[in-house]
This record gives C-alpha cells, structure tokens and sequence, in this order.
C-alpha cells in the first residue's frame, strides 16, 4: 500500500467522522486545521482508523502523531 492510497482511504474516515464531504487532508494538516476536531472526535477517527485499516495503534505512536502526514507514516508501518 503506498502512502497516496493511505491518504485517500484516511480523508474519508475524516470525512465520516467530522461529517463534512468537503474535507481534503494534507501532510501538514493538524487539528488546528479543523473545526470540528476536538477530543472527542480525536477518539472516533482513531477508532475508526483502525476499524478502516484493521489495526492497533500503541499509546506512543498516538502521542507522536502531530500531523496527518505523521498519521499515514504509522499506519504504512502497520500494514506494510
């Protein structure tokens, strides 16, 4: 799986978890880029990042994902 078809499978759990189809991630992209984003809805899209790409992320990996970029870096290394 290459790093763009994580991105595109990652943008539509966003999309599903802040319920706006006009979401468009980038590798920069960090909370503060989105309205909605707060700690509940932190929960959800990991919760449904690994529901989408059957993994399990680590206490230290969630809290040295600061960026989306940083967030497809850890699932490539899961899934590859």
């Amino acid at each position: 799986m290459t790093s763009e078809e994580v991105k595109i499978r990652l943008n539509k759990v966003f999309c599903k978890v802040f319920k706006d189809d006009t979401i468009v991630i980038h590798e920069k992209t960090t909370a503060n880029d989105i309205n909605k984003w707060d700690s509940l809805t932190h929960l959800t899209l990991i919760s449904d990042t690994e529901e989408e790409f059957n993994i399990k992320f680590k206490l230290n990996e969630l809290i040295a994902m600061k960026t989306v970029g940083d967030y497809i870096k850890t699932i490539l290394a899961k899934v590859s």
